[in-house]
């Protein structure tokens, strides 16, 4: 047995030295055959008779780079055969195919780009986008794609030799040729971030072709790349204004069906162009008529719950777009917007809780019976006043301040004031007033200034807890307060002095003092609003004192 053993072990070992020597000569062989044809593409393949041969040295190039790409890619670069290449892709057509092809492999070799750009073969390469072979088109375009990605010089370059239009017209030819279609949109998604590129899109008829293939798109990958550029487009105010068209243009005549898809990545688009359709008040208004308001209210509706983000973002920021114009906020608000927006409230993404709350504010501007209505909402008051205290979230918590002073401001109503009162939302307004934004100052000034001079007695408490006299002298002492910020400070001391003890609290703090020294500020209605402010602060000392 042992020495059976042994003869099989040997025989192994025999086995196993005459595959290794195979696999030498085999490698030994395809160097040879590799150099060979390197040498006959760098040296010959000058005469059409040469024709046999050179395809066959090319064909070589391709066989070897399937079989070791960086090897193969290293000599290539090294026998500088590449600038070779710009003869070949101009020569006979069946050459000129396959120069294209093997140069369309080696661009995928990241180490490749630069001697390919070097050896200047993209000027050659770009011309022959014009070809009318659909296999010539397609190894150009890949070749040119792989060579010049993320490369933004040479894609600059690109689109100021036409390429843009190439590349639509070649869609537009060949809308069946699945493979020639992807390359040419990859390389439009490629290039459509830049700012050439969208002028020179929106100047061709590509958006309704990227409907239609979008409709007969029957695989993720590309309707990913169709959507990218779509929203691409939709950054463009001139290829807006033209897909718009009054509502009448080919992306918005397809916007409904995307929002109602249950393509997550098409509800998306769908509700991003709306929202850059948004960007004057004609279009918002024809929007609305066309009722695309709802339309995105049922879109919000399906990713309430563990929804899409993205989704809800894009969607919220079309309707607060929508609500700009007040003949749309009148609506909006007549159709129940504010109610059924409101289910977003549950949210817990504080983007989504971002959106929410500017869409709202901006519904409300100027609305003083919708203001009325939703100053009472126990839910809403409740969600607010919790948001107004997000540390992690200074944006959600700046919005939600803005949105209570909002409510104040705009509803003017007793019963308001005692909502939010109750909800324990003053004291976020007292502190929203000595906030480092002076939009978000003035906002709250002048909705602690409606609420006082609408019922002081039922706030005064919290004021006096949330020690806002002492803060507002705080403003009204520091230097780098701007006059429009002391401006209505002072107008909401005028009406705190109506109250004795807030009156005692300010006397107290010297705000007196304070005052007397505005009264020569170098703004003249800070001045003014200082004296009338130290006059009434005297005429209520006189009645106090008699």
């Amino acid at each position: 047995m042992s020495g059976c053993s042994g003869g099989t072990s040997l025989l192994a070992v025999k086995e196993r030295a005459s595959q290794t020597l195979c696999s030498v000569w085999k490698a030994a062989a395809s160097m040879e055959s590799l150099n060979r044809n390197l040498e006959h593409l760098r040296f010959g393949g000058g005469d059409i008779e040469d024709e046999d041969q050179l395809l066959e040295s090319l064909n070589g190039i391709l066989q070897a780079l399937a079989e070791d790409k960086h090897r193969t890619s290293s000599l290539l670069s090294e026998s500088e055969v590449l600038p070779a290449f710009a003869r070949y892709l101009q020569s006979s057509p069946h050459c000129g195919v396959k120069a294209a092809q093997v140069l369309a492999e080696i661009a995928k070799n990241e180490e490749m780009k630069t001697p390919c750009i070097d050896a200047g073969l993209v000027p050659i390469l770009i011309p022959l986008l014009d070809s009318t072979d659909q296999e010539m088109l397609l190894h150009v375009g890949r070749a040119i794609g792989r060579i010049c990605y993320d490369n933004n010089e040479l894609q600059e370059q690109l689109v100021a030799a036409e390429v843009i239009r190439s590349l639509v017209r070649i869609m537009l030819d060949y809308p069946d040729n699945e493979p020639l279609v992807r390359v040419n949109l990859l390389a439009l998604s490629n290039l459509a971030d830049l700012d050439t590129a969208k002028d020179a899109l929106s100047k061709t008829r590509i958006a309704e072709h990227l409907v239609h293939q979008l409709r007969k798109a029957n695989h993720h990958e590309k309707v990913e790349i169709i959507l990218e550029v779509l929203q691409t487009l939709a950054e463009n105010d001139e290829s807006m204004q033209q897909l718009f068209a009054d509502g009448h243009g080919v992306i918005y005549q397809s916007v409904g069906t995307w929002l109602a898809s249950k393509h997550t990545q098409l509800q998306l688009t769908g509700a991003l162009a709306i929202a850059n359709f948004a960007r004057n008040d004609s279009n918002c208004v024809r929007m609305v008529q066309l009722g695309v308001v709802h339309r995105l209210l049922d879109l919000l509706e399906q990713h309430v719950e563990c929804g899409d983000v993205s989704v809800q973002h894009a969607a919220l920021s079309a309707l607060r777009n929508l609500a700009i114009p007040v003949a749309n906020k009148v609506q909006m608000l007549n159709e129940g917007v504010s109610k059924r927006i409101q289910m977003l409230l549950r949210s817990e993404m504080p983007p989504v809780q971002f959106k929410l709350l500017g869409t709202l504010r901006m519904l409300m501007d100027g609305q003083a019976d919708a203001a009325q209505e939703l100053g009472q909402d126990p839910m809403l008051l409740s969600r607010l006043v919790q948001w107004c205290d997000s540390k992690d979230h200074a944006g959600v918590c700046g919005e939600a301040n803005r949105l209570l002073a909002s409510l104040l401001r705009h509803s003017q109503s007793q019963e308001v004031v005692k909502a939010i009162q109750d909800a324990q939302g003053v004291k976020h307004l007292v502190s929203m007033a000595t906030s480092e934004h002076v939009i978000m100052q003035n906002e709250a000034l002048i909705a602690l200034a409606i609420a006082s001079a609408i019922n002081l007695e039922i706030i005064k408490a919290a004021f006096k807890e949330a020690k806002l006299v002492q803060n507002i002298h705080k403003l009204l002492q520091d230097e780098s307060t701007g006059p429009e910020v002391k401006y209505n400070s002072i107008g909401l001391l005028c009406s705190l002095f109506n109250s004795g003890d807030l009156r005692q609290e300010a006397e107290e703090d010297k705000v007196k003092e304070t005052l007397e020294k505005l009264c020569g500020h170098i703004n003249g209605n800070v001045a003014k609003q200082a004296l009338m402010a130290l006059q009434i602060l005297n005429e209520e000392h006189s009645i106090f004192e008699q």
